[in-house]
């Protein structure tokens, strides 16, 4: 059974204390049910590093952290990750800021926590530095009830042990877990009620620890909820087309992040 599945069963288990007789009833049936889906695993060639764009054109290294988001469950090729897009967009100019020679690399690891953000950090720091570090991160600390404080605290000190590098973060919130088809209601509003509670606080810890924010949820909440092809096979993670559209959202801020002065080559 993978993390996100137990996770959720242990969500849906706790709200079983709060409901009356027969809500508690319909909600263990849909812990049965979400427990029992079979659920995205990663592909082999998510975790490759690759490079994109003019050999000639200036250098920027990328790296991606966090949960299964942020690794591209879902997709079976890198180029179809949230990571993927994002440098093929950097390499072509799309945001305005000229072509790039983008160094892509990724340490995140499904089913992570913020408490997991620490020793992805160390990996992420190793040898040449980044120049922008991306973070997903968020929906397995609201699936298995973790406190939005406690979490986004780990958040706010994974931030901070990056800018005091050199380097520029972007955070993508937690997205928004009441688009996830794999769960039915009333459970599925229950995890987005907790999704959001969990984005509200990791923004102000972002925020407070020098990052920027980018809310998933509220930027591209409405186009998962209309649009089944968002999600791959499982209901639950990312298709090819979702982590495009993540890709869009972030963007603005990556490609600002990426323009701006590096300290350690002043």
């Amino acid at each position: 059974m993978t993390p996100e599945a137990r996770q959720i069963g242990r969500t849906a288990a706790m709200t079983l204390l709060a409901g009356t007789v027969s809500g508690a009833a319909l909600l263990a049936g849909e812990i049965v049910a979400a427990r029992s889906r079979r659920y995205a695993k990663p592909s082999m060639g998510l975790g490759l590093r690759t490079s994109m764009g003019p050999a000639g054109a200036p250098s920027l290294r990328l790296v991606l952290l966090g949960d299964s988001s942020a690794l591209g469950v879902g997709v079976e090729f890198l180029a179809d990750t949230v990571g993927g897009h994002l440098a093929r967009l950097l390499s072509e100019g799309a945001a305005g800021h000229g072509e790039r020679h983008v160094h892509l690399s990724s340490v995140g690891v499904a089913g992570s926590r913020s408490t997991d953000l620490a020793t992805q950090v160390a990996r992420a720091l190793l040898g040449e530095r980044p120049d922008v570090a991306v973070i997903l991160i968020g929906a397995n600390d609201a699936t298995s009830l973790r406190r939005p404080a406690e979490a986004a605290a780990h958040l706010s000190a994974a931030v901070r042990r990056l800018r005091g590098a050199g380097v520029e973060v972007v955070v993508g919130t937690c997205p928004d877990l009441g688009a996830a088809r794999a769960l039915a209601q009333p459970l599925r509003q229950i995890v987005g009620l907790l999704g959001r509670q969990m984005a509200h606080a990791q923004a102000k810890a972002v925020r407070d620890a020098g990052g920027t924010v980018v809310n998933l949820a509220v930027e591209t909440g409405a186009v998962f909820r209309a649009d089944s092809g968002t999600l791959c096979y499982d209901g639950y993670h990312p298709s090819g087309d979702g982590y495009r559209v993540w890709a869009h959202a972030l963007l603005p801020a990556v490609s600002h992040a990426a323009s701006m002065p590096n300290p350690r080559t002043q």
